[in-house]
């Protein structure tokens, strides 16, 4: 037994050691996919336009340019890692309003609806407006130089930082 659970610690040390994959990964797929998505929403704005009018979305023209603009922008946004909460919650609201318009009545009961693509999406959504884009992403690259710069105007980490190197 000491054998296995000292297997299961090495395992999980290394896990540890690769948690920045797991958020690279769901920001790399969503991203993709929504980027495909807004761009061919926004090359076929007539059929998009059409499709949100029988729909009964408001404004069917101007909504589908919106979301053709928040899944494309939004979807490169996820793949960079760049402004992932903010590109993370645009992009569940579009899930929430295709779930609530487009899929409302095409499923049964909770396993029905947990399986649609829409609401595996939006999960992966939630889990990156909550815990953030991970370490590889150009948002923690912001975080860190940021933190090295100090607050605006402020000199005082680049002298400390020179203080140490003398």
């Amino acid at each position: 037994m000491n054998a296995l659970a000292q297997t299961y610690r090495k395992a999980l040390h290394l896990l540890r050691r690769a948690e920045p994959l797991g958020p690279l990964a769901v920001r790399l797929c969503l991203g993709v996919l929504f980027a495909q998505s807004g761009w061919g929403k926004l090359h076929n704005l007539a059929g998009v336009t059409s499709f949100f009018e029988s729909l009964g979305i408001p404004a069917p023209g101007l909504q589908a340019a919106f979301v053709g603009v928040v899944e494309l922008v939004g979807g490169g946004a996820l793949v960079l890692g760049l402004a992932t909460r903010l590109a993370s919650l645009l992009l569940s609201g579009t899930m929430v309003v295709a779930i609530a318009t487009a899929q409302w009545k095409e499923f049964e009961g909770l396993a029905g609806f947990l399986t649609l693509a829409e609401t595996v999406y939006l999960a992966g959504l939630v889990w990156l407006l909550v815990s953030g884009a991970g370490a590889l992403a150009l948002d923690a690259l912001i975080v860190r130089w940021s933190a090295l710069r100090g607050p605006a105007g402020s000199e005082a980490p680049a002298r400390a930082m020179a203080a140490k190197a003398q």
